[in-house]
C-alpha cells in the first residue's frame, strides 16, 4: 500500500511575492541611463542644459521615437521589421507626390497605405511560415527600389506644406509638434495595450509562441496588427520628416535603421521578445538621440562617438536578452 503524499501549501508571502527590488531598479535603467547622459554631456558642456539644446535635441528624436515606437510592438512578438527605414523613405516620397491632389487628406493616405502594407509583410510572415527578418529584408529591398522609381530616383520637392505644417509648428512657442505628436502616440499605444489584453497577448506570443496558442490567443492576428502599427508608425515618421525638410525623399529615412533597432533595445526590450514596452523605446530613443548629437556638440570626435555608439547597443543586447530562451548563441 502507497503512502499517501502530502503537498505543503506555499507560504502566502512566496505566493504574494512581487518583484524584487534589482527587477524594479531594471525596469526603470532606461530612463537612470538618460538622465546619467544627461548629467554627463552637462558636465562636459554646461551650455548642453539650454532650453534651445534641450528642444532641439528632443525635436530630432521625434521622428526616430514613432519609428521605434512601432517596431518595439512586432519585436515584442518575437519578430523583428528591418524594412521600417525603407517604408518611411517610400511614404516620404508619395507624401510629396500626393499633397498637391490630396491636401489636407495626405497624412492620413500615407499613415493608412502603410499600415496596410505593414499588415501585407505580416500576412506574408504568418501564413509562409517565412521568418520576419526574411520577410523584411525582402520588403526593405522592395520599399528602397519602388521609392527610386517613383520618385525618378531624385528628391521631390514640396511646393505647398500648408496641409502638413502642423507638424513643424511650435505648441505655445516652446514645444514643437513633433515633439507633442511623439510622446502623445507613444502614450496612446502604452494605455491601449496596458488597459487591454493586447499586453499579454504580445508578451505571451514574443515568450512562446506555442504556449501561446495553447492559451487562446490568436497568434496570428498579434503578429498581423503589429506589423500594420509597424508600418503606420513608419508613414507617421516620414510626415514629420518632409514637413521640416519640405521634400520627400528615397533615401531620407535610411539612416536610422540602426539608430531605431538601438533605440529599442537600449530602452530594455528584449531582442528575443516577450519583455519590455513602447514607453521603454521613448527613453531608448532619446538615449541614442544624445549619442548621435550630444556627444558631437561637447566635441567628441566622430571615431570615438561610433566606438561608444557600438558599445551601448552590445550591452543593451546583452542585458535585455532572454537567455532561456537562446539554448544556442550562433
Amino acid at each position: 500500500m502507497s503512502t499517501p503524499v502530502v503537498t505543503k501549501p506555499a507560504s502566502d508571502a512566496a505566493v504574494a511575492r512581487g518583484p524584487r527590488a534589482s527587477e524594479r531598479v531594471a525596469s526603470f535603467m532606461p530612463v537612470i541611463a538618460l538622465v546619467a547622459l544627461v548629467a554627463a554631456l552637462a558636465g562636459a558642456d554646461p551650455g548642453f542644459l539650454t532650453e534651445r539644446s534641450l528642444v532641439a535635441v528632443a525635436n530630432t528624436a521625434a521622428p526616430l521615437a514613432v519609428l521605434a515606437c512601432g517596431a518595439t510592438l512586432v519585436v515584442l512578438c518575437g519578430g523583428i521589421d528591418l524594412s521600417i527605414a525603407a517604408m518611411c523613405s517610400l511614404s516620404s516620397v508619395l507624401l510629396a507626390l500626393w499633397l498637391p491632389d490630396l491636401g489636407g487628406l495626405t497624412a492620413f493616405a500615407v499613415v493608412g497605405v502603410a499600415g496596410a502594407v505593414g499588415a501585407l509583410q505580416g500576412l506574408v510572415h504568418v501564413f509562409f511560415r517565412i521568418p520576419s527578418f526574411v520577410v523584411t529584408l525582402g520588403g526593405m529591398s522592395i520599399f528602397s527600389a519602388v521609392a527610386l522609381v517613383v520618385s525618378n530616383a531624385g528628391t521631390v520637392p514640396v511646393v505647398d506644406n500648408g496641409p502638413i505644417r502642423w507638424a513643424n509648428m511650435y505648441v505655445a512657442g516652446r514645444v514643437p509638434t513633433s515633439v507633442v505628436v511623439a510622446v502623445g502616440l507613444i502614450a496612446a499605444i502604452a494605455l491601449v495595450v496596458r488597459l487591454t489584453p493586447i499586453d499579454s497577448c504580445l508578451k505571451a506570443t514574443g515568450y512562446s509562441e506555442s504556449a501561446a496558442r495553447l492559451a487562446g490567443i490568436h497568434v496570428d492576428l498579434v503578429k498581423i496588427g503589429a506589423f500594420a502599427a509597424s508600418g503606420a508608425c513608419a508613414g507617421l515618421a516620414a510626415v514629420l520628416l518632409v514637413s521640416r525638410n519640405f521634400s520627400g525623399s528615397p533615401t531620407m529615412a535610411d539612416s536610422l535603421l540602426l539608430p531605431a533597432v538601438a533605440a529599442i533595445v537600449v530602452g530594455g526590450t528584449a531582442i528575443t521578445g516577450g519583455h519590455g514596452g513602447v514607453w521603454r523605446t521613448l527613453a531608448g530613443a532619446l538615449v541614442v538621440t544624445l549619442l548621435r548629437v550630444g556627444l558631437s556638440t561637447v566635441g567628441v570626435p566622430s571615431a570615438y562617438e561610433q566606438i561608444l555608439y557600438g558599445t551601448v547597443i552590445v550591452l543593451a543586447v546583452a542585458l535585455t536578452l532572454d537567455r532561456s530562451k537562446v539554448l544556442t548563441i550562433k
